[in-house]
């Protein structure tokens, strides 16, 4: 069935499809009949940063990025849903065109930028939600936030969504926001790291309770980047690592007619330098440091495939949006041979 819907929705312009296909997912879950339709999968529990999953395959920010859809997605299968990126304040993000298929590679070039209603909206919606499962909440800085003030956006996004979240993600990889990947390296990233750590533990003091906090990385980055990065998130002590975000690279996809196209580059040409990223982060970290595994996911083979390269934890999105709700069973399953 998601086979015919979804060669119905890609005659459309993708962001419009994007839009139809979560409204029309509303719709059907507001009727009672969505959670029914969808094969749930069987328990899978996981506890990771110290939150119990009901499975380890979630899904990755930037789907739900206002957490509209919230009820609809949680009604698909899903052990975590994470939403965002949202800033501070509300920005329209970059003109249109802005997203682009690659189907002959099961790939999406996008260049939203960050295309929020900001963390008042957002809030609203989390607080409305019927959704009971893990909820991540994935924090941004606006476009024209000054990168030597960043940590100043940051801060506010922590704040404002801790009482709401059961984990936060600092996106400090979107290709798509200038100059932001320049805060992944050298005292940029030290600095901010131990402002959000500073941020964190002011909340918990407030709040009473611990949050986890995660970061999400880029997988253009050498070996001696990999290490630099791993090192710097034990010293500030942040709780779990994302890796990885789109590429900006297009060796995967050279020939291609959007091959041109800024923005970064997502779905199974970013398999395998997720994979590199997570294992070096792994040969690093050990066990000290929840890894969660994105980028790729295709199948249940690519999601076993983060797991065997040392991460705890999956997310899906670009594969989700070419395979539908069947990818996540199928990952779960899999994961689940793994492991025993």
């Amino acid at each position: 069935m998601y086979g015919m819907l979804r060669n119905l929705l890609f005659r459309l312009p993708p962001e419009q499809a994007h839009d139809l296909a979560l409204n029309s997912l509303d719709i059907v879950q507001k009727m009672g009949v969505l959670k029914p339709l969808v094969r749930q999968p069987e328990p899978c529990p996981v506890n990771v940063m110290g939150l119990q999953f009901p499975n380890p395959v979630g899904l990755a920010a930037g789907l739900d990025k206002n957490a509209d859809h919230l009820d609809a997605l949680g009604s698909l299968g899903f052990g975590f849903i994470e939403v965002g990126t949202v800033t501070p304040l509300a920005q329209p993000g970059n003109p249109k065109p802005r997203m682009f298929r690659l189907p002959e590679h099961q790939a999406i070039i996008n260049r939203m930028g960050f295309n929020n209603e900001g963390l008042e909206h957002l809030l609203a919606n989390v607080m409305n939600r019927r959704y009971t499962g893990v909820l991540g909440i994935n924090v941004g800085k606006n476009k024209n936030t000054p990168n030597d003030e960043s940590e100043l956006d940051y801060r506010k996004g922590i704040a404002a969504v801790y009482s709401h979240a059961d984990y936060i993600t600092v996106n400090v990889s979107s290709p798509n926001t200038p100059g932001l990947r320049d805060l992944q390296f050298g005292d940029s990233l030290k600095q901010l790291l131990h402002a959000i750590k500073d941020e964190q533990l002011k909340c918990q003091a407030a709040h009473g309770n611990y949050v986890p906090v995660a970061v999400k990385i880029a997988p253009d980055m050498d070996d001696e980047g990999i290490r630099f990065v791993a090192n710097a998130l034990m010293e500030a002590g942040i709780d779990g690592v994302i890796a990885t975000n789109t590429t900006i690279s297009r060796d995967a996809v050279r020939g291609h007619r959007h091959e041109s196209e800024a923005g970064g580059l997502s779905g199974a040409p970013v398999r395998k330098p997720s994979v590199r990223v997570i294992e070096g982060l792994h040969a690093e970290l050990g066990d000290r440091l929840p890894i969660i595994g994105v980028g790729g996911i295709t199948d249940g083979e690519s999601a076993v495939e983060k797991i065997r390269a040392g991460a705890s934890l999956v997310q899906v999105y670009t594969g989700f949006i070419y395979r539908g709700p069947a990818l996540i069973n199928e990952a779960v399953e899999a994961i689940r041979r793994e492991w025993a």
